[in-house]
């Protein structure tokens, strides 16, 4: 079973209490969210493997060590998860971007995907898909789903805030994905939005209803 992890850190919780603030306009949102995608990246990155290497200093070799293997793959969800990949380019900048947009149809209500373009070695990549909100828990796991087929396994997922029922909906469909947030809040309301939640990130991200 994937685990699930809080990021607890208190510049992470702090810049998320503006984040929340309906006050924020949509500048200082973008760029709380953008920092805060920095902070989580440097918490999800913990557990990358390294390997060790020789160096020459300007008084003489060192052992060092380096990231093995491939570097990392972000794969943010269109729209909402466009706004914090930059956050984690800043901290990875080697790591390459896939995309996928998905929308809900509205007669199922499932999560239709419409766009997937991925690196060309997005297989043998760690690839964190990122989203804001996980919700339903719906588009995530549309999107890991979509990565599965493509022979992706190596899968982490992002969000700044998580609901219950999101969270045990991936956990029954992708078991074996950690889940990272900044907070788990109390539940869904009738709309299927998170409680207390920030609103319509997408929406409060580039202005618009």
């Amino acid at each position: 079973m994937g685990n699930v992890f809080v990021c607890e850190h208190p510049l992470i919780q702090h810049k998320l209490t503006y984040i929340r603030d309906k006050q924020t306009n949509t500048k200082d949102f973008r760029e709380l969210v953008d920092e805060v995608a920095t902070l989580m990246a440097y918490e999800l990155t913990r557990d990358v493997p390294l390997e060790t290497v020789e160096v020459q200093t300007p008084v003489g070799p060192a052992e060092g060590r380096l990231i093995s293997g491939r570097m990392l793959g972000l794969v943010p969800i269109l729209r909402a998860g466009l706004g914090m990949t930059d956050g984690i380019l800043k901290l990875i900048p080697a790591a390459k971007v896939g995309h996928i947009g998905l929308y809900r149809d509205p007669a199922t209500l499932q999560p239709v995907e419409y766009y997937l373009n991925l690196p060309t070695d997005a297989a043998s990549r760690m690839l964190i898909v990122i989203d804001p909100m996980l919700a339903t828990g719906g588009s995530a796991n549309a999107a890991l789903a979509a990565l599965k087929q493509r022979g992706c396994k190596q899968l982490k997922l992002m969000c700044l805030i998580a609901a219950p029922e999101g969270i045990a909906a991936v956990q029954q469909a992708h078991p074996e994905v950690d889940i990272h947030v900044a907070a788990v809040d109390e539940r869904l309301n009738e709309h299927g939005y998170i409680v207390p939640g920030l609103g319509d990130a997408g929406d409060r991200m580039y202005g618009t209803n």
